[in-house]
């Protein structure tokens, strides 16, 4: 009787002990379970949304420049948007540069496309312009063409920079007497708009053109 009684206590306790078991099981389930969790989220690489890059827009200044006509008989404005600079020697250089460059238009480059630019040096009212021997022995020559490119410079120069009323040319950093003998540049030239006319021409090349410059 007794052996029986105790068999009964025995069986009561067991289904307790078990769904204690089982809770403690669960506990320590959902603790693993969370610790994986939070090392998951902690190793994940972090997302960052896309920053938008701020836009500057670089300030400009706008200049004109003198290019021959079609014909190599006069000079033509072409209006021109360069850098902004922070002196005028800078601007110089910039403008010559873009004088250099050539036409974006139909019109004709005055300047060989050969040609550097060594230097620009402005005091007062003398602007010093130093290019690279190419001005000399890549310019086609001929009277009307050895203007063009002499006018059209001290012409761009002193429109965009009207303190400037003389142009001093140098090649290799020195003076010249002529670029091909028949214009005389022993003297600071003055611009001359007599040689500029309204309107545009046809495409065209640099125009070599015999002494007189007829064609």
């Amino acid at each position: 009787m007794l052996k029986s009684y105790r068999a009964s206590r025995k069986s009561q306790r067991r289904p307790w002990h078990k769904r204690l078991f089982l809770w403690g099981a669960l506990v320590v389930l959902l603790f693993v379970i969370g610790l994986v969790i939070g090392y998951l989220k902690t190793t994940e690489p972090s997302r960052t949304e896309p920053v938008a890059l701020e836009t500057t827009v670089q300030p400009t200044r706008e200049v004109i420049l003198y290019f021959a006509s079609a014909d190599g008989q006069a000079l033509i404005a072409e209006n021109r948007s360069i850098e902004e600079c922070p002196t005028d020697d800078d601007c110089l250089r910039n403008t010559v540069e873009a004088l250099i460059a050539g036409p974006q238009t139909d019109l004709v480059p005055i300047l060989p496309a050969q040609v550097e630019l060594r230097g620009v040096l402005s005091a007062d009212s003398l602007v010093n312009v130093d290019f690279s021997q190419e001005l000399v022995s890549a310019h086609p020559g001929g009277t009307q063409s050895e203007l063009l490119t002499i006018y059209g410079l001290a012409n761009t120069l002193s429109v965009n920079f009207p303190h400037l009323r003389q142009v001093r040319i140098l090649v290799e950093g020195a003076p010249v007497a002529t670029l091909k003998g028949h214009v005389d540049l022993r003297q600071p030239v003055n611009p001359d708009f007599s040689l500029v006319q309204e309107g545009m021409s046809p495409t065209g090349k640099m125009i070599s053109l015999p002494v007189g410059g007829d064609e």
